[in-house]
């Protein structure tokens, strides 16, 4: 299913009537969506994708601006989909900043949900010049190829950074880069030595892959990493080794001996007349039930050394990350010698983790995000679900690359060095299809008091 129409900048909502019944007021989503949601848009519904493969099509002369928007108005995600078209509708027909912002723009509508390659291939035939969407990481994969061999840049809406390619731009809040924030914020801090206990599932790959290549970028060496199976055991077991607790355990227990052996001798050597007072026999009495218990005392008795990372990132969420806390407490593994840091999805329960007080965690300042929410409400009558600031974002990118030419798209404003002001903040489009955005870092603070903003991390790529 195709839909085109023409926009202008300005274009009062009557000229939109078009679309009214693709704006169905739906569910407002917290803002831990948006963070590493494409964790889930890198799963969820890739069946609407179908079975059918796309292939190259040579693309028509490009007519004018036409913007294809690649999303599912029908099927399961025909909701998801018709708010994601807000979004890109509200920034294609905002007011002109200036006479000189002035696009003649035609949003051409590629329903998905019978195949992304197919729609991708449909867009391409008729001549649109920019593509944004598809919604999930496997329409993504189906739809990328005919973009690339048409040469017609994608901005598409999932967070799987491996869809990520020359012309073909992940536009979502990817686990890697709230990563590289993180690392950047924390080598800033002093810290350089990173380790990570992270899940065994595809988010956790994620941010184990970002922190390798975060490391990298840095100069910074390699970290040690280790996935777990979300079992209790699976845990405890891999922190210990992680943490080196064995050996950091030998070194107290040895340590402590020798204090003890040391308070024996002193004892031993006390002055005559001292001795005399404590009963003639030279050395202080010790009851028998303590006896030796010094030299046996438990490894958690004694502090332990430090681990050999000042920096551990965490992927987990829910029952796992307190299973992880009691974990952290009995290696002995906590701040200041080691920055707990973690993903954005902790936003929503950060005041909750108290446990990990001081921790870290990159996310968007949702400050940002106020006047984009008043104007999506002012016009569609109920709050925007984060991921529509994925597709106003891109579409602004778009209608950026719009100005100063009468026909297509000026490839070479995508990869602009200022960027883009974006709704969750500025954000810049890489070369290599990865998106790098200015997010926050958060400290937790526990005690029901929300995470405070402690710096803007600094945007590397």
């Amino acid at each position: 299913m195709t839909r085109a129409y023409s926009l202008l900048s300005g274009l009062s909502r009557q000229a939109l009537a078009v679309n009214a019944t693709l704006r169905k007021p739906v569910r407002q989503v917290g803002v831990g969506a948006l963070v590493l949601g494409g964790v889930f848009l890198a799963g969820c519904a890739d069946d609407a994708s179908g079975p059918s493969r796309s292939t190259a099509t040579e693309a028509k002369p490009v007519a004018a601006h036409k913007v294809g928007v690649l999303l599912p108005l029908s099927g399961p995600n025909a909701a998801l989909g018709r708010e994601l078209l807000a979004g890109a509708q509200l920034a294609l027909t905002q007011t002109a900043a200036s006479p000189t912002d002035q696009a003649h723009l035609v949003v051409d509508v590629h329903d998905t949900a019978a195949g992304a390659g197919a729609a991708a291939n449909a867009a391409v035939q008729a001549g649109d010049g920019i593509l944004l969407g598809p919604l999930t990481s496997g329409e993504t994969s189906a739809a990328a190829p005919t973009a690339v061999a048409a040469g017609v840049p994608m901005l598409a809406f999932t967070s799987d950074v491996g869809q990520a390619r020359s012309g073909v731009w992940v536009m979502g809040i990817t686990p890697e880069d709230q990563v590289q924030a993180l690392v950047e914020q924390a080598r800033r801090e002093g810290r350089q030595h990173f380790a990570a206990l992270l899940p065994d599932n595809p988010l956790g790959r994620a941010m184990g892959g970002g922190l390798q290549a975060a490391c990298h970028d840095q100069g910074l060496p390699a970290p040690d990493i280790i996935y777990h199976t979300g079992t209790a055991t699976s845990i405890a077991e891999s922190l210990r080794q992680l943490s080196a607790y064995e050996s950091r355990a030998a070194a107290a227990r040895q340590a402590t001996s020798i204090a003890g052996e040391g308070g024996a001798a002193k004892a031993e050597e006390l002055p005559s007349d001292l001795a005399a007072a404590l009963g003639g026999s030279g050395a202080s009495p010790q009851p028998a039930s303590t006896a030796g218990a010094t030299a046996q005392a438990p490894a958690q008795s004694a502090a332990l050394g430090k681990p050999p990372f000042d920096a551990l990132l965490l992927g987990d969420t829910g029952l796992n990350l307190k299973t992880i806390m009691t974990a952290l407490a009995d290696t002995q593994v906590a701040a200041p010698a080691v920055r707990i840091m973690g993903p954005g999805l902790w936003a929503p329960f950060s005041s909750k983790l108290g446990n990990i007080r001081g921790a870290w965690y990159a996310a968007p300042d949702p400050a940002f995000r106020q006047t984009f929410v008043s104007r999506f409400v002012a016009r569609n009558q109920h709050a925007p679900k984060p991921l529509a600031d994925l597709s106003y974002d891109a579409a602004s990118v778009a209608r950026a690359a719009a100005q100063g030419t009468d026909t297509g798209f000026q490839r070479d404003v995508l990869t602009r060095h200022s960027g883009f002001p974006g709704v969750d903040g500025r954000f810049y489009l890489l070369p290599d299809g990865r998106v790098r955005r200015a997010l926050a870092i958060f400290e937790v603070q526990g005690a029901g008091v929300p995470a405070r903003i402690l710096a803007l991390a600094p945007v590397s790529g």
